[in-house]
């Protein structure tokens, strides 16, 4: 999302609806498109429900995502295996979750929770405004062990601290938070300790993730120009919304210097990830689409902004990219083979370079 940049949202305007879990037996061999010469022996890992936001451990045995599954009425935390096996909540189910991640050493889980604000799911955002995306002020960044026990709570200012990731070494983490009235890109140390502001412009900065060097860091970002914008995003956020119409990927030096955009699509891109090589750039973004939210796919980029290319071709949604560690495979969450409107889940890939 990491906001909560709940997939859903992104989605559709109407309720989510679980659906059941059906056999993974089900599931054909290979879901890829003809067109996605980069993707090979795609897998389905979840079936049913709403998934997203699926990252590797650095072992590249785990996965960790958010799912509104079952009975559930927002998003909660859960781990699985690499096959799509051993999945388990790992949150406590109170409140909404989003943006998992594990620490290196593999035997700590980082994730924000509303909970402490109330063990009921915040109110989805009210779309006769227009879309928009909640950012809401109860979110606070916790670590805990990988069975989701130990829950220790790192930030605890007031309004919206999530999209947490960690450094390859285990020392820093990047997240977005509102504590000085802008949604802006921090880091602190993996005890939450020692924060950092690093972004300062107006406007949305958010969905950090560190290379693999820990050199740099890829984020996306909306800087409202003009009094108009200013106006509408500064009226928004005052009410803990933001619009994600217009989303470009930029990146900047982990302590902040040399911010640089990336992209210039004019449209809603987001959720960005360095290939393993750290040379390259994945995301998600609708360019081209018209009407509403219109078609997401994964997209590649040099780090310079150049050789922009076309990874995935498949209706609907396809969003939240990472490569494993060693670079030969892709997790990401797509609306391909659904078996109900607007149902995402979680696949991977073997990456043909």
């Amino acid at each position: 999302m990491k906001p909560t940049l709940l997939l859903l949202s992104i989605l559709s305007s109407g309720l989510l609806v679980p659906c059941p879990v059906a056999s993974q037996n089900s599931a054909p061999p290979d879901l890829a498109t003809p067109q996605e010469k980069h993707l090979r022996n795609v897998r389905q890992l979840t079936f049913g429900g709403q998934n997203a936001e699926a990252y590797f451990s650095a072992d590249g045995q785990r996965l960790i995502f958010q799912s509104t599954r079952d009975n559930l009425q927002c998003d909660q935390m859960f781990t699985m295996n690499v096959d799509g096996s051993n999945v388990r909540m790992v949150s406590n189910g109170k409140g909404r979750t989003t943006c998992g991640y594990f620490y290196p050493d593999g035997k700590t889980i980082l994730f924000s929770s509303t909970y402490l604000a109330g063990a009921q799911c915040p109110p989805r955002p009210d779309f006769s405004k227009g879309y928009t995306w909640a950012v809401y002020p109860g979110f606070d960044i916790f670590a805990a062990n990988p069975d989701g026990s130990g829950l220790m709570q790192l930030t605890d200012t007031p309004g919206y601290d999530a999209e947490a990731t960690i450094s390859r070494d285990g020392k820093r983490i990047v997240f977005t938070s509102m504590r000085n009235g802008d949604l802006d890109i921090y880091t602190m140390n993996a005890d939450g300790r020692h924060v950092k502001q690093l972004t300062h412009e107006l406007g949305y900065d958010g969905g950090p993730f560190f290379s693999p060097d820990r050199k740099w860091i890829v984020y996306r970002a909306y800087h409202p120009t003009g009094e108009k914008e200013i106006t509408e995003y500064k009226d928004l956020l005052a009410q803990n919304l933001i619009r994600p119409t217009s989303l470009e990927i930029w990146i900047m030096k982990a302590n902040g210097k040399h911010k640089r955009q990336i992209t210039n699509l004019g449209a809603a891109s987001f959720a960005p990830a360095f290939f393993a090589n750290g040379k390259r750039i994945i995301f998600s973004s609708n360019v081209g689409s018209t009407g509403g939210m219109g078609n997401f796919e994964l997209y590649a980029i040099d780090i310079n902004g150049e050789n922009l290319e076309q990874i995935t071709y498949s209706p609907g949604f396809d969003g939240f990219p990472m490569f494993s560690p060693d670079g030969t495979r892709l997790v990401w969450a797509s609306n391909r083979n659904a078996k109900a409107p607007h149902e995402t889940n979680i696949f991977i890939a073997d990456w043909v370079p």
